[in-house]
């Protein structure tokens, strides 16, 4: 039975509003700052304390709506050459081949697969790493920090994230020197993203290209003279 005038023009408006909700569910294209985001690392260090390394220059992807925090998709990658202990023989231990394998794989990821909210600030992100080709799943606790116009120029909307989670550095192939380097790695995440406009791609462009991982297989996590 053909569609009166009427009914033809409520069917096309009801399926114009239905595809303009859908777009606006969609969640937002935000890319990562590589300048305000940092990644820290802690690692049980002979059991003495626990070896902190903090990495710059993560770049990638966050598909986030404040309103639909399960909606929310990562995809992040951080230099892991650019990971920083403090000290040049710690970097060259911590880079070499039986640990992160820094100049084969010079990059670790993170692709979320799920996102639970947990209230309106708070969620759980699970997804898989990547770092020297191995994958292992990772979940992080996610904190929203803020979302709004950010007050310096060019006042691109911002939003900031706080994340936290534990891996096996086993589980990624990196066993070496289990008496020294403990098996937990606790992960600390500052992030920031930029919106994207509508004319760029989602992610951020690259940062400066960090140094090559230096060669070799040096001592472990600790500078191989004792220090007094």
């Amino acid at each position: 039975m053909p569609l009166t005038r009427p009914c033809f023009v409520a069917a096309v408006a009801g399926t114009l509003m239905a595809a303009s909700s859908a777009r606006a569910a969609e969640p937002e294209a935000y890319s990562l700052d590589p300048v305000h985001t940092r990644v820290m690392v802690a690692v049980e260090h002979a059991g003495f304390s626990r070896a902190l390394g903090i990495a710059s220059g993560s770049t990638g992807s966050v598909w986030f709506d404040p309103e639909d925090l399960a909606a929310t998709r990562w995809d992040i990658s951080l230099p892991l050459t650019r990971l920083d202990f403090g000290d040049a023989k710690w970097n060259s231990a911590v880079q070499a081949a039986n640990l992160l394998d820094a100049s084969r794989h010079p990059e670790a990821r993170f692709v979320s697969t799920g996102v639970t909210p947990v209230d309106a600030r708070h969620a759980r992100a699970c997804g898989d790493l990547t770092v020297r080709g191995t994958t292992t799943p990772l979940c992080l606790d996610v904190t929203v920090n803020a979302v709004k116009r950010h007050p310096l120029p060019p006042f691109r909307r911002t939003a900031g994230f706080s994340a936290t989670g534990t891996l096996s550095r086993s589980a990624l192939g990196m066993a070496a020197w289990p008496s020294l380097i403990g098996d937990s790695i606790e992960l600390r995440i500052e992030a920031e993203a930029v919106r994207a406009r509508n004319d760029e791609p989602a992610s951020a462009p690259d940062a400066a290209a960090p140094p090559k991982a230096t060669g070799g297989t040096p001592s472990p996590i600790g500078p191989p003279e004792p220090r007094p």
